[in-house]
């Protein structure tokens, strides 16, 4: 259809400069001979696009790892939701907020309240305490050291994990990377309006996800813990706001005085059953060839 109007469009074209000089009664000039055309320039040649390079995931979190470690002090905001699994795999969804405090090398406060529970977690460098504030009791475990070594001693004897204090530790990147099977880079997604890049892993017992903001403040915006190999496989998600590097904070602030009538217990150490078995040294095989 396109080509006949077109056509149809210089024939009646042709029909007005032949056809109107003679109704008008002008004398029709000699045809000037056409000019010829100029040679076309030769076509470029064309350019394959380069493929668009997909960033490396663990490239990126060892980047916010490294922008973390290089901070001496800092604190953010953090909503989350948790999920209890129950009997017939019925899931519920439970909310908690927290405002959590470091100052390295050896200071934490996370500051918490929920649905289900509110505690106070602080490390002053040599005793780490958690405080339950419903039932008002708290534990103390002796801890002195950097705010890894407490973590690391809180979690191998009396199996107390407490995950968002390790942002705050200098192996952060260790564990996050530990046992990873998989890595990916799922694109550039907005977290609340904040541009980031969304990163995958994927662990034998767990795959999490990883939304870290894109610019020069590489901060974590947005954390998802899928527990793979618990009934229901329920999920704990963390949204990170509110961050700032130059806080303010009194001297007191990481040291835990116990409120009126707040009675002390003692943090139940971890089952024999529950610590992981040695590893067994394959005996090696006596002779052979030299």
């Amino acid at each position: 259809m396109g080509k006949k109007i077109s056509w149809g469009l210089c024939l009646l074209a042709v029909c007005i400069l032949v056809v109107a000089p003679a109704a008008f009664g002008q004398e029709k000039k000699p045809e000037q001979p056409a000019k010829a055309a100029a040679p076309a320039a030769p076509a470029a040649p064309s350019v394959p696009a380069a493929k668009e390079q997909i960033p490396d995931p663990k490239a990126l979190l060892a980047k916010s790892c490294e922008f973390l470690k290089n901070q001496s002090q800092f604190s953010f905001k953090a909503e989350i939701a948790n999920d209890r699994v129950y009997q017939g795999g019925k899931k519920l969804q439970f909310g908690q907020e927290i405002t959590a405090s470091f100052k390295r090398p050896d200071r934490v406060r996370l500051d918490g309240d929920g649905d289900l529970e509110a505690k106070l977690l602080m490390f002053d460098g040599k005793t780490l305490t958690l405080y339950d504030k419903y039932k008002n009791h708290y534990g103390v475990i002796e801890a002195a050291g950097d705010l890894d070594a407490a973590l690391e001693k809180a979690f191998k004897d009396h199996g107390l994990k407490v995950g968002l204090a390790e942002l705050g530790g200098a192996k952060l990147c260790d564990r996050a990377g530990k046992n990873v099977d998989l890595s990916l880079y799922v694109g550039l997604h907005k977290v609340r309006g904040v541009p980031c890049h969304h990163l995958a892993f994927d662990r034998k017992d767990i795959h999490y996800q990883l939304w870290i903001e894109a610019g020069d403040k590489p901060v974590v915006r947005k954390i998802v813990i899928t527990q793979k190999k618990l009934p229901g496989s329920p999920q704990w998600t963390a949204y990170l706001s509110d961050w700032n590097f130059s806080p303010v904070f009194a001297d007191n602030f990481f040291t835990f005085s116990p409120p009126p009538g707040a009675q002390k217990i003692k943090f139940l150490p971890v089952k024999a059953s529950d610590k992981p078995a040695p590893k067994k040294v394959k005996p090696k095989k006596k002779g052979g060839k030299s």
